[in-house]
């Protein structure tokens, strides 16, 4: 593509806070994941494009660094800058495996299991009961118009009870809810985060809170899991804000010591501290006291979409009450309040978070899938977890990406490492969820077995070990 046509798709892109270069990433950003700039196209080369804008070559070449950090384009010496996608005359099913959202939020029509997004195949019966336990309720509303910004008193309340007795003191004022956690991280990084602010991230980590921080322009850092070495990478780089999840980590599984918990809570800047997963524990694993009781820098965000059902769209906030007078101003330009009815219900789904029905399940198909997957592919490596919904798994050669295509050919979509892992040390890395039936676990195992026996990697070279363990 001539830089010319670039320049002419871009429009105005110069026109906002932060940095040039993030600037121009954002706008480029949006004009591929439009389509503007399809997959595969090729883009002008740093020089020119950098004379067409009148910009710096620097700032060319920082705003495409951005891009291909976030595997949106590619840069090969010889073949030049392209948007990542499937050049002409790739077959389809060589497509890259869409990371997050879209295509791995709703059912498919084909035969292909799903094994990206982590949250559960169906709702439990007791759904149903609250809905119909609401019903009276409803019936009795009058002088209400329903709209809600902050959330519905009642389930404030009951948050903000669950809360106080999980160790930190909390009251209806400051909790807000959301329409699920992601609408949490959203509104969180509108609210916080301005293009170029740096934004720090355990890598490996969720990849929607990727997403979210760089739909706002932040510049993302990664740094191990549970934000070892935090502090010194403040004094390196003031950040807007880290982003941590504490219990049982997407993708590891990993659970932060209390004493880890009070040192980032008392770096000096916000955290936010996503306990969508924390519910999700095996039984007889004590639920940890949130990071919040440390600090008030602390914001908490929960959601009920893991534990209970996405469907429900229910999140909420945690945080001091004049952000969270903040954060329901955002929310009404969006939405003025979420669904009352779910909300109600919620409040009687809350007791299912400490009940053994979800635990026991959580437990049974970890290790249904881990014993298959044991067995079947003795040479990955599958550490176990205590919690959460997730297997983060290690290839011995080859790459994540490239076997996940081979998967999908199989019938499997499973994320790749790369996906949640600014650093790119996720590349040998799967996120493999275990939230489905067990019947649909024995085959997703199959599938990959079957995958792993015809792989052909672009390399095969052994993965060196991590000098950090993740």
């Amino acid at each position: 593509m001539r830089p010319i046509e670039v320049v002419d798709r871009l429009g105005r892109w110069s026109s906002g806070r932060g940095p040039l270069y993030v600037l121009l990433a954002a706008r480029l950003r949006q004009l591929i994941d439009d389509g503007d700039l399809p997959p595969g196209v090729p883009l002008p080369p740093d020089r020119a494009l950098a004379s067409a804008l009148a910009v710096g070559r620097t700032t060319v070449v920082a705003a495409y660094d951005l891009l291909r950090a976030e595997g949106r384009i590619t840069r090969r010496q010889g073949s030049g800058t392209r948007v990542a996608g499937v050049p002409s005359g790739v077959p389809p099913e060589d497509a890259p495996v869409d990371p997050i959202f879209l295509d791995s939020l709703e059912a498919r029509d084909d035969d292909v299991l799903l094994a990206i997004c982590a949250a559960p195949g169906d709702p439990p019966p007791q759904l149903a009961d609250a809905f119909r336990a609401i019903a009276p309720e409803l019936g009795r509303i009058t002088d209400d118009i329903g709209y809600y910004p902050y959330g519905h008193p009642t389930l404030r309340q009951a948050l903000a009870d669950r809360y106080t007795a999980r160790g930190v003191p909390t009251g209806p004022e400051q909790v807000l809810v959301t329409n699920g956690g992601q609408q949490a991280l959203s509104l969180l990084a509108h609210a916080l985060v301005s293009p170029g602010d740096q934004v720090f991230v355990e890598a490996p980590t969720y990849p929607g809170a990727l997403e979210v921080f760089r739909e706002e322009g932040a510049v993302l850092r990664g740094l191990p899991v549970g934000l070892e070495g935090l502090e010194e990478a403040i004094r390196e780089r003031r950040p807007a804000l880290a982003y941590v999840i504490p219990t049982y980590q997407n993708p590891t599984g990993a659970v932060m010591s209390a004493l880890a918990r009070q040192r980032v809570a008392g770096a000096g800047i916000p955290v936010i501290e996503d306990e969508v997963p924390a519910d999700l524990g095996f039984p007889g694993e004590e639920l940890p006291v949130p990071m919040a009781a440390y600090g008030d820098s602390v914001i908490s965000i929960g959601s009920l979409s893991k534990s209970i059902w996405g469907g429900l769209r229910i999140g909420w906030i945690r945080a001091t009450p004049p952000l969270i007078n903040r954060l329901a101003r955002l929310r009404a330009v969006h939405d003025l309040g979420g669904n009352v009815p779910s909300q109600l219900a919620a409040v009687h789904l809350l007791p299912l978070l400490d009940g053994p029905d979800l635990h026991d399940t959580l437990k049974a198909r970890h290790d249904h899938l881990h014993a298959l997957l044991t067995e079947s592919l003795p040479t990955w490596e599958i550490p176990t977890v205590s919690g959460g919904q997730c297997l983060w798994v290690r290839l011995p050669y080859g790459d994540g990406i490239s076997f996940a295509q081979t998967a999908l050919r199989h019938g499997l979509a499973v994320l790749p490492g790369t996906t949640l892992d600014i650093t790119g040390a996720g590349d040998p890395h799967l996120r493999l969820h275990f939230r489905a039936h067990p019947t649909a676990l024995t085959e997703a195992a199959h599938r990959l077995t079957t995958a792993w026996s015809t792989y052909n990697p672009p390399t095969t070279r052994q993965h060196p070990r991590p000098s950090i363990a993740i």
